[in-house]
């Protein structure tokens, strides 16, 4: 099938200025971009006044656990509406591969956040997983191997170094990983069992990154001023701690290290930003190719125990009893004082069947409902979910410091979000590439080219994935068009996109003016191995 789409406004991935020309799409390749395309095609689409870019790629998914899901499609859509076609997923250190067959800990992985819940099969290897989701999953998938879920595959969730022979055959999975398609690895020091790692296994997982020049992507062990990570609350904040472990591991080596997500939990936490940006660029003067990424949130996804301690949680209620009051002081009490967020902050988004009275409402709006005080009614909260609730918590970051962060040269722009299947959603699923374009178009963020490649060309090109990010002859016919007018005029935070009006993926028209094409996108979705 030959397509032709005339006179758009190319933004073509490199960050140069657009140019207005033709693209002439046959099956799922670009085969021609030029002015005045005369070939025969069997659909001809008029993009006057329209501009159009590569398909997003979000470089911080978790989407893996959901392509292979047995319908995947509702996971995908809000994604789709905001022009993205292709992830780069298994970040955190929890992905849907890393592990042999047969593992008696398979049902550990996923960190407590995911796992393999009506899901076509399990994929131990990259290739394995590929096979099982090319053409059968709605959008591009890239992987990562996660840390978590090799060390899980490999001893278990407890809190304890690995032995020798469990370490080396974490590290073989690992290995075998990338030689079998990963786009990398990826570290998740704030969730189990990565968190037990210490700085020596760390080196031997960013070694290999380094034997197979590929990216190692970090969620740092802490994000805040004070965090569950290090026992002292005073002194040099943890976020800070947390990135001079991350110097330790990558200092004076050529690893491709991808620092994710940067954010400030708390309000009390946003003054560390220009120290954590001035150990980037130490650290890329030490020969470290560094880079980062964002969302254009200010609020996250957590669970809502997330400023217990582990021990706290595995307690069971009369030993939480007995240590409550000091529990309350030193802990809880402290650590919000000295974050800067309160109860006030934390919106329940799910906390389980027969819960749903509470969801869509914040703590301290529980506690006043409830009659009893934030604390107590944050502690309810927290048994009552058998701590799996989920919570939408910020701040996280402010516009200023999100527009601060989208002007340096060396980030990435993602959602690290997912649809759930009850509760309330995170906002990042819906307009979060959106209200990039918004504000490169209203002159708030880089400008629009370097907007347009920082979630095309660079993720593509950060991450080795060919002849996707650019539009160029002979690459994928993966297209995101949109309105430059509704993007400056769109209204975020809306639970829905604006200004993008259709999007292609592997040359095959899946959204078209809000219409998505169902039966297409049943298989128009590709793996992307890097190999």
């Amino acid at each position: 099938m030959r397509q032709l789409l005339k006179n758009a406004r190319i933004y073509d991935g490199t960050g140069s200025e657009p140019y207005v020309s033709d693209i002439l799409v046959e099956d799922d390749r670009i085969v021609k971009i030029a002015a005045n395309i005369e070939d025969q095609a069997d659909h001809v689409i008029d993009l006057t006044g329209k501009s159009i870019a590569s398909g997003f790629i979000d470089a911080h998914s978790h989407n893996d656990w959901f392509a292979i899901r047995k319908d995947p499609l509702p996971y995908f859509s809000p994604f789709i509406r905001q022009g993205i076609t292709s992830f780069i997923t298994g970040n955190c250190g929890i992905s849907a591969i890393g592990f042999d067959k047969d593992n008696p800990f398979t049902d550990k992985l996923g960190g407590g956040i995911f796992g393999f819940r009506d899901t076509t099969g399990r994929y131990g290897m990259p290739d394995e997983y590929f096979k099982a989701t090319d053409k059968n999953m709605p959008c591009n998938i890239a992987i990562l191997a996660g840390h978590c879920s090799a060390r899980a595959a490999a001893g278990g969730n407890e809190n304890r170094p690995l032995s020798p022979e469990e370490e080396k055959h974490m590290l073989a999975i690992l290995e075998e990983s990338l030689q079998r398609g990963a786009a990398g690895l990826s570290l998740g020091l704030m969730y189990t069992p990565g968190l037990y790692a210490g700085t020596d296994e760390l080196k031997k997982v960013a070694d290999l990154c380094i034997k197979y020049n590929k990216p190692l992507t970090v969620h740092a062990r802490a994000l805040g001023k004070v965090s569950m990570a290090y026992p002292e609350i005073f002194g040099r904040p943890h976020l800070l701690r947390a990135m001079d472990e991350l110097v330790e591991i990558a200092k004076g080596t050529p690893l491709k290290l991808q620092y994710s997500h940067v954010i400030f939990i708390g309000t009390k936490s946003f003054k560390c930003k220009d120290e954590l940006l001035k150990m980037f660029d130490d650290l890329k003067a030490s020969g470290v190719d560094l880079m980062f990424d964002i969302y254009h949130e200010c609020v996250g996804t957590t669970s809502i125990p997330v400023i217990l301690p582990a021990w706290y949680q595995g307690m069971d209620p009369k030993q939480r009893k007995s240590l409550i009051s000091r529990l309350k002081l030193a802990v809880i009490k402290a650590s919000g004082i000295l974050l800067g967020f309160t109860f006030n902050d934390i919106l329940v988004a799910y906390m389980g069947p027969g819960l749903e009275r509470y969801e869509g409402k914040t703590v301290h709006q529980i506690a006043k409902e409830e009659g009893m005080s934030d604390l107590n009614a944050y502690l309810m909260l927290c048994e009552k979910s058998n701590f799996a609730g989920r919570a939408n918590m910020g701040p996280y970051s402010t516009p200023e410091i999100i527009r601060d962060l989208e002007h340096k040269d060396n980030v990435l722009y993602m959602t690290d979000a997912w649809v759930e299947d009850f509760g309330v959603q995170n906002p990042a699923i819906y307009d979060c590439f959106p209200k990039f374009l918004q504000d490169a178009v209203t002159g708030l963020g880089d400008t629009l080219p370097n907007t347009v490649r920082k979630m095309t060309g660079a993720v593509a090109d950060r991450f080795m994935i060919k002849e996707r990010g650019y539009l160029k002859e002979g690459y994928y016919a993966d297209l995101t068009v949109f309105d430059e007018e509704k993007v400056k005029n769109g209204i975020p935070d809306q639970e829905k996109a604006f200004g993008i009006e259709k999007v292609f993926i592997n040359g095959r028209l899946v959204l078209d003016d809000d219409k998505l094409d169902e039966k297409a996108l049943k298989t128009s979705g590709r793996s992307m191995p890097v190999l």
